[in-house]
């Protein structure tokens, strides 16, 4: 099975959606456990890697793609 790969500040989709409607997460913490924000309430819950890593769908926004190369 292949690991998933996942970063601070990503915005991941969950296989279930919080119960406010929306199923998109924020990493906000990262360790043993995982701390996520619901980005629909700002509602955070702090899960363990494991069952974290079992219900991530996939990431929609990774933070690499958002950060610009500087140019001079």
């Amino acid at each position: 099975m292949e690991r998933k790969v996942f970063q601070l500040g990503d915005i991941v989709q969950m296989k279930k959606p919080h119960p406010c409607g929306s199923n998109e997460m924020e990493i906000i913490r990262m360790g043993m456990d995982i701390r996520i924000k619901c980005v629909g309430c700002k509602h955070s819950i702090l899960v363990p890697r494991a069952k974290f890593e079992k219900n991530m769908k996939k990431v929609l926004r990774s933070v690499d793609s958002e950060v610009q190369p500087m140019s001079e």
